[in-house]
């Protein structure tokens, strides 16, 4: 077999198992976004004050993480693609429960029922990914993740419309649910069961006296600080144009809405760059660009300007996480260990999500949103030097 026919059969190969990859990221952020977008509906209906909002929040948070470390276990016996049929089918009718769960009691155990089995599914379907790489050895996580980002996209701009038109939440989570099981049902018969294999080549292993690989005592905590950069530039960049620079409401939102276009257009072009650069060059430069585009959103005097700079610093950011990811799962010596690994390190950044825009809110109300938001760049400074000289010392995939 010539090196062309090898070739074509790799790349066949991935695009095969490629398309239920990114579907399952697909579905996976629709039902998701679909339930942040019902918060407000569901603050509402419950009558629930922003105390216990945000303890329907924890719940949800709390049962994520919980999910995402059992998982781990559960993806080395049965096989990532078995957690993700059951999972994707799960969390459709875990959404309808939610707007007629009975008290405020009943909203809190459907909360964490649909939080547990969206951690679980989010740890599942990065391991899954991670797996296909490992297989084919082509770059797969990033346009995944482009997935997810597009699926949120259209989920909130869903939520929206139907919310102005006046249709009821039970209705609007019905049409999400409806949607998302019949994608699942669908999807779930083209997922492979995704089984560990015994090792194949040397790698980072975790069982191996007992405990974590040193690299991933720099991978995990700069998972968390990227995820504190991210969260931040998404729930409060609006908030720093309004009320540090005094932008009119609209011009505000636009700084997320540009974040988030700019994070999907990297993430969809990221699986191809690293292949043609190299993962490490394309996670230095990607740093960089995004720390420069944070700078410009955080400096510059000039609302629209700053709205540019936030595009910019999306665009930057879209190719970390995934990379991140990516290394993680690819550096294991099988895929038993990487799938312990993608799923602790998925609970590393889900903490940063979850403790971002918190501790800036904190930080805010003691040297103002701007000076706070202006240290976020140092630390992503700091997250794309440490992570970048990890990378340099895992084994090269």
């Amino acid at each position: 077999m010539t090196h062309r026919e090898r070739l074509g059969g790799v790349v066949a190969g991935t695009a095969k198992g490629a398309w239920p990859a990114r579907a399952v990221f697909f579905l996976n952020g629709l039902v998701c976004a679909s339930y942040i977008a019902s918060l407000p509906a569901l603050k509402g209906a419950f009558r629930l004050d922003d105390g216990a909002l945000g303890g329907v929040s924890f719940a949800f948070a709390f049962a994520a993480l919980v999910g995402m470390q059992a998982t781990g276990r559960l993806t080395a016996v049965v096989g990532a693609g078995i957690v993700l049929r059951v999972a994707l089918v799960a969390l459709p009718l875990l959404l309808i429960a939610l707007p007629s769960a009975r008290g405020f009691g009943g909203l809190l155990v459907a909360v964490s029922a649909f939080g547990a089995v969206h951690g679980a599914a989010d740890a599942a379907m990065n391991v899954y990914a991670v797996g296909i790489e490992r297989t084919h050895g082509r770059r797969l996580v990033s346009s995944c993740h482009a997935a997810w980002s597009a699926s949120a996209v259209v989920a909130s701009l869903a939520m929206a419309v139907t919310t102005a038109v006046g249709l009821d939440l039970r209705v609007r989570t019905a049409a999400v649910a409806a949607i998302a099981l019949g994608g699942a049902v669908f999807v779930a018969s083209t997922l492979t069961a995704g089984r560990p294999a015994r090792p194949r080549r040397p790698g980072i292993r975790t069982r191996q006296r007992g405990r974590w690989p040193r690299s991933m005592f720099l991978l995990s905590p700069a998972g968390t600080a990227l995820m504190v950069c991210e969260g931040g530039a998404l729930a409060w960049g609006a908030v720093m144009l309004h009320d540090g620079r005094g932008a009119s409401l609209a011009l505000s939102v636009a700084a997320v809405t540009g974040f988030a276009v700019g994070q999907t257009a990297g993430r969809l072009a990221g699986d191809r760059l690293a292949h043609r650069y190299g993962p490490r060059a394309v996670f230095l430069a990607a740093g960089a660009l995004g720390a420069c585009g944070l700078a410009a959103a955080v400096l510059l005097p000039e609302p629209a300007l700053a709205v540019a700079g936030f595009a910019v610093a999306g665009l930057g950011m879209s190719a970390l996480l995934p990379l991140l990811f990516s290394t993680v799962g690819r550096a294991a010596s099988d895929d038993v260990t990487a799938g312990v690994l993608v799923t602790r390190f998925t609970g590393f950044a889900y903490a940063g999500i979850l403790l971002g825009p918190a501790v800036i809110g904190a930080a805010a109300g003691w040297v103002g949103i701007v000076v706070t938001m202006a240290t976020l760049v140092p630390v992503l400074v700091a997250v794309t030097v440490v992570a970048g000289r990890a990378m340099s010392r895992l084994p090269r995939t």
